[in-house]
């Protein structure tokens, strides 16, 4: 089993092989992904480092963790596993989920009558929606 590990608090300038460099001192060491911006390709300031045993990976953290590389305190820690995906988008707040916890919507109960009726018969009794009347001009013989 691989133990990923968080690194943040990089400089812009710290490269994929110098953190392997790094870490290589604390174990073997599986990968390495330096997180980087799409647009200018330049670092975000963070990385992923895979060690290939936990020892190592505890090694890491405790030796690693507020390691000044580059004039800046590296923050090391066991990064978080993502979390399972729910069937369909859900924000943080939940308001766009597939859940049991769904808003409800509000539906007339059937059979009712009077309130709203919309123009297109969407809560009405089914039937065609009657033409616009014409307004204006002459009147058609």
């Amino acid at each position: 089993m691989e133990f990923k590990l968080y690194v943040g608090h990089l400089a812009a300038a710290t490269t994929e092989s110098a953190l392997q460099q790094l870490f290589a001192q604390a174990g073997a060491v599986s990968s390495v992904t330096l997180v980087k911006d799409h647009g200018s390709g330049q670092s975000k300031g963070f990385a992923f480092v895979t060690m290939a045993t936990a020892a190592g990976a505890q090694k890491a953290i405790a030796r690693f963790n507020n390691y000044e590389l580059a004039g800046r305190r590296l923050a090391v820690n066991m990064a978080e596993q993502p979390k399972a995906a729910v069937a369909g988008y859900q924000s943080k707040l939940g308001a766009f989920s597939v859940t049991n916890r769904s808003p409800k919507v509000n539906t007339p109960p059937s059979g009712r009558t009077g309130g709203y009726q919309s123009k297109l018969g969407a809560f009405g009794t089914g039937s065609a929606p009657t033409p616009p009347r014409r307004r204006g001009g002459s009147q058609r013989h």
